[in-house]
């Protein structure tokens, strides 16, 4: 959010941001604060330091917190209640059992990555990453190995797609503001997201994985499953708030043992994983013939399609979709399927105000000018334009924790030297990926996904660190290295 206020000078409020960060680590592993406690703390200070005035410092915070709970809690309950009903259905099992079949079991990471590089095209890292996660755990639980050897390759996969294809938010927002030909970016986001991927996503995601061990965690089952408990299907523990012995327990037993006998089919699961990627597409694919002007946005069914896209309006159709499907229509009753989705969402309380808490810490960095100090430092710099732009959103992405911020930053500071350089649209696209790359790095403490991932897949904030922000930075580094090359020989040939 705007403030009236004269900001700090770049050289003290970069010793705020470092101070900041290192008093937010020290509180989370050293003093074991808890990390929302941590980061509205953290937040509070930082406010204070860099001298927001007092009375706007509260609708900062809150601002930061409401918006990024308004963007992405929806999509973690509506994503954890479709988990939820795939695995109680026996769908995991099914998905990972055809997936296992299809390319055998060493193949599996891979085969993963492949299906989260298609499914990541359209779809948002958040939202993607929700839907994909019950898959990567139901491969991971039905081979018994490393958490992470499923899930970082596949999460890379959807991370690159994020952040070289359009029509994701960073990318369109980078070239949009260059001026480069959105179809180039396109074809060659692919070129440059595949063997960046592949070296780092896969091979790098995978040997990570099976460097570190990590235990498969409950959180988007609403606990543990009745098939892994020692007891029998008689006496076994209620899933949520009914007694032993209650209608909503017998019922949720017997149809935990019906879904072994008679899980749903690979087409049905494939069918409501791919909804929300249809509906999302529909909200695409009209907001592109809006803007060309080949439909009017005051056509009724425009807006339909774009509201019905809305990730989610998506997510929620899905919800209600698979409720039927994998439940009313299979004979489980409403109480069971309303207690069985009650539950779900209770394990992810502290994920969701986590999140919401790094978007606030992300706004204060923001608006205290943090960004804009480090950026106009490097702008004096003198470097390579390609080296220029990569730094500046990287300093950018560490220091806010925004990916549109980080381009945005980036494209106003050097928006003028790259109109004057001439250079053709290969370059400009080649740029374009460059600026991408660069806003995908180090992601930590500030971001959001931070916490998503770390938190869902339950990692301490030193493990997300090895793991994650170790992966996604080696990762924009790849795509600004290929962006790079592809802009120098397009500098050679032209």
């Amino acid at each position: 959010m705007e403030i009236d206020f004269t900001p700090l000078p770049a050289g003290t409020l970069v010793l705020v941001c470092l101070g900041a960060i290192a008093l937010l680590l020290f509180l989370i592993l050293v003093a074991k604060w808890h990390a929302l406690v941590s980061l509205v703390t953290v937040s509070i200070a930082t406010a204070f330091a860099t001298g927001i005035p007092t009375a706007s410092i509260l609708d900062v915070l809150l601002g930061g917190f409401g918006n990024t709970l308004g963007e992405i809690g929806l999509l973690i309950a509506f994503g954890v209640m479709f988990a939820r009903l795939i695995e109680s259905s026996g769908g995991s099992s099914v998905l990972s059992e055809a997936l296992i079949g299809k390319l055998g079991e060493k193949r599996a990471p891979l085969a993963l990555g492949i299906a989260s590089l298609l499914f990541g095209i359209t779809i948002f890292f958040d939202a993607a990453f929700m839907v994909m996660l019950p898959l990567y755990l139901a491969v991971a639980r039905r081979l018994q190995g490393s958490l992470l050897l499923y899930v970082l390759p596949g999460t890379a996969a959807l991370s690159v797609m994020h952040m070289t294809m359009p029509p994701h938010p960073g990318i369109v927002t980078a070239g949009t503001l260059l001026g480069a030909d959105i179809g180039l970016v396109m074809l060659f986001g692919l070129v440059v997201a595949l063997p960046s991927w592949f070296l780092v996503g896969h091979l790098m995601g995978s040997w990570m994985g099976r460097q570190m061990v990590l235990p498969i965690p409950d959180i988007l089952f609403g606990g543990p499953r009745v098939e892994s408990s020692s007891t029998s299907s008689d006496d076994a523990a209620p899933e949520g708030n009914g007694s032993s012995g209650s209608p909503i327990l017998v019922e949720t037993v017997k149809q935990k043992n019906a879904s072994k006998v008679n899980p749903p089919s690979v087409g049905t699961l494939l069918a409501l994983i791919f909804l929300p990627l249809v509906l999302i597409l529909l909200n695409t694919g009209t907001t592109m013939m809006v803007k060309t002007g080949t439909a009017s946005k005051e056509l009724l069914w425009v807006q339909l399609f774009q509201f019905a896209g809305a990730i989610p309006v998506a997510l929620l159709i899905t919800v209600i979709t698979a409720s039927y499907v994998l439940g009313t229509r299979r004979g489980r009753g409403k109480a069971a399927i309303e207690d069985m989705l009650e539950n779900s969402l209770k394990p992810i309380a502290s994920v969701l105000v986590v999140v919401g808490a790094g978007g606030m810490f992300a706004e204060v960095l923001t608006a205290s000018g943090i960004g804009d100090a480090l950026a106009g430092t490097l702008n004096a710099s003198g470097l390579p334009l390609p080296v220029a732009l990569f730094l500046v959103c990287a300093i950018m992405s560490a220091a806010v924790g925004s990916t549109t911020i980080a381009i945005t930053t980036g494209a106003g500071l050097l928006g003028t030297t790259i109109a004057a350089a001439g250079l053709d649209p290969i370059q400009m696209a080649a740029l374009v990926l460059v600026m991408a790359g660069g806003s995908g790095v180090l992601p930590h403490v500030n971001d959001t996904g931070f916490w998503l991932i770390g938190r869902l897949l339950n990692m301490s904030v030193t493990q997300t660190f090895k793991t994650w922000t170790v992966l996604k930075t080696l990762l924009g580094v790849a795509v600004a290295i290929f962006a790079t090359l592809l802009y120098a020989a397009a500098g050679v040939l032209s």
